[in-house]
């Protein structure tokens, strides 16, 4: 009998074959203490050149599937294997603490695990799943238990899994392996991203599909909307989708060299890629963006064991920035705290650390820690148009003392005889309500405006959108964050400033409409996310939008403003 379920839809694409539910055996770490600490330090040992050897044949593997940047994936679960604060816990649990190997890898693996589920941004939530990968084939090794191989599927199948790893996604082949569904992960997870890569529908977050589904059912998915169906009714029905789905995928792929230009000629709109690291320059260029909108220089101090020096960050600056050729490049300064830690550095404990010690506040305060990055950041400005970009802005004097710092740093590089790029542009994040209110005055000041509406929603309705208690007011769509919106364009519009948006709202096909009504300029968002955005807007008016943006403000709900975009929508769709 047909059964339908929802999750969260992660790659798109539809696909239709049977179920190849993915059972592994459950690791059992026992906290047994050991006499010989040796004899485990050196099962640790052993068991790390294993589990490199398999990494090292994973990025090949990767690298001619997948290309340099999905392969980059296991450069970087190398670099957790050969973390020194990791190893260093480890060892001293099994040298003072007498815990047996396995033991002692799993207490800190799950330690480190638990500080990236913490965060709330998503890019290093999903860490979580590369420690855990990375840690999990260790501990197979030093229990001598077996690690699976999924390149040795030969028939078409869904995969069904709790969750799917990096390094299994590496794996597979997509002439079998049609799509996968899984009880957990997200869209930013590295599983999503490799499908996607991989062109592999999948579905994750469906909580218990590997008890639901059984081996041999058949199974149809649906990537986009997170549909899934055992035992399908109308295969028929599924199989005209894919079809549509194909030749809606030939059309997106027609955009990408395309301008990004209104159906009434209005060219100005400009689609950027939000990144996490230089090597996700390469999906951003793939898919016809025209500059960095947010580059989350957090990583640079999250992946390290010590605050990167201005050299290191220098080396990574210049690289995004060199690699987008002539197009621009804003780079986010370090923002740390609240849910984002730093394994060197206590910060202090407060009732509400995402209301407390943190991004401009965080690096206002310590400016030996700011400067290695401003004067980095400088120096990579030299090679290409670079924004910097202030989080958490809140006050005038705040940003006005960010600035005049940068434009001291400046001073200092200069008379070192450094030279400083022509195109620097000094701006900030506008994720407190304060800020958009204030946007007029702000843009005498900021060369630009980046939205980030994650922050900006949850500031504004008091609700935090981690809460499942109080999802229901997480509404970007909203007319009081229109309101916002639309005080902070007109802000920046009014003192000849651009306004662009960093959040995940910049990307969705129902705020793309009202955000070009609204007047924004520039719209970054995840690569996979530009083709579709220049799409929607090539079959729109700029005429329509206004008047939609127009009417949206004058609503009451959330409902009664999607009900106007969706009209609209199914209108241009016509």
């Amino acid at each position: 009998m047909s059964k339908k379920i929802t999750g969260i839809g992660a790659s798109e694409g539809i696909a239709i074959a049977k179920a190849y539910v993915l059972v592994e055996d459950h690791i059992k770490v026992s906290d047994t203490k050991v006499k010989d600490t040796k004899k485990e330090l050196k099962l640790i040992d052993e068991a790390l050149s294993k589990a490199k050897k398999d990494l090292s044949n994973l990025q090949k593997i990767a690298l001619e599937k997948l290309g340099p940047e999905k392969a980059a994936i296991f450069e970087a679960h190398e670099q957790i294997l050969e973390d020194p604060a990791m190893s260093e816990e480890w060892n001293k649990l099994v040298q003072e603490e007498f815990c047996n190997a396995a033991f002692a890898v799993k207490t800190v693996a799950d330690k480190y695990s638990a500080m990236f589920l913490a965060m709330e941004d998503d890019y290093f939530k999903e860490r979580a799943a590369d420690v855990k990968d990375v840690t999990e084939r260790l501990i197979r090794y030093i229990l001598n238990m077996p690690v699976l191989d999924l390149a040795t599927i030969a028939e078409e199948v869904i995969i069904v899994a709790d969750d799917l790893t990096p390094s299994q996604t590496a794996q597979l082949n997509p002439k079998f392996v049609k799509g996968f569904a899984t009880n957990i992960g997200g869209r930013t997870s590295h599983a999503a991203i490799m499908a996607r890569s991989l062109e592999i529908p999948a579905v994750l977050g469906l909580k218990n599909i590997t008890t639901t589904v059984k081996s041999g059912e058949m199974l149809a998915i649906d990537g986009q909307t997170g549909n899934l169906e055992i035992a399908p009714s109308d295969v028929k029905a599924w199989a005209t989708k894919e079809e549509q789905f194909k030749k809606i995928k030939q059309e997106l792929m027609s955009f990408k060299n395309k301008k990004t230009i209104t159906k009434d000629g209005f060219d100005k709109f400009i689609l950027e890629g939000n990144i996490g690291a230089p090597k996700d320059v390469e999906a951003v260029l793939s898919n016809g963006g025209e500059g960095i909108g947010l580059f989350r220089s957090e990583f640079l101090y999250m992946d390290n064991d010590h605050f990167p020096t201005e050299e290191e960050q220098f080396v990574a600056y210049k690289k995004v920035v060199e690699d987008m050729n002539g197009h621009v490049t804003i780079i986010r300064t370090l923002d740390i705290g609240g849910d984002k830690k730093l394994s060197y550095f206590k910060f202090p404990e407060e009732m509400n650390p995402f209301l407390g010690y943190r991004a401009i506040r965080f690096t206002l305060d310590r400016k030996d820690i700011f400067r290695e990055q401003i004067r980095a950041l400088l120096r990579a400005s030299a090679f290409g148009p670079l924004g910097i970009m202030f989080p958490m802005i809140a006050t005038i004097d705040e940003f006005k003392a960010a600035k005049q710092f940068t434009l001291d740093c400046k001073k200092e590089l200069e008379k070192e005889g450094v030279k400083i790029g022509k195109d620097l542009q000094i701006g900030m994040m506008v994720e407190i309500p304060a800020a958009a209110v204030n946007a007029e005055n702000f843009a005498k000041h900021a060369d630009f405006f980046s939205v980030g509406t994650n922050d900006l929603v949850q500031y504004s309705m008091a609700a935090d959108r981690m809460s499942e208690n109080v999802t229901y007011l997480y509404q970007p769509y909203n007319p009081s964050i229109l309101r916002l919106l639309k005080m902070t364009i007109d802000g920046a519009h009014k003192h000849g400033k651009w306004a662009g948006m960093c959040g995940e709202m910049a990307g969705e096909p129902q705020a793309i409409p009202l955000l070009m009504g609204l007047g924004l300029d520039a719209f970054s968002m995840s690569a996979t996310s530009i083709l579709r955005a220049r799409s929607i807007i090539s079959k729109l008016t700029l005429k329509e939008t206004q008047e939609l943006a127009s009417k949206a403000l004058d609503c009451e709900t959330t409902d009664e403003v999607l009900k106007l975009v969706d009209a609209l929508l199914a209108k241009s769709e016509k």
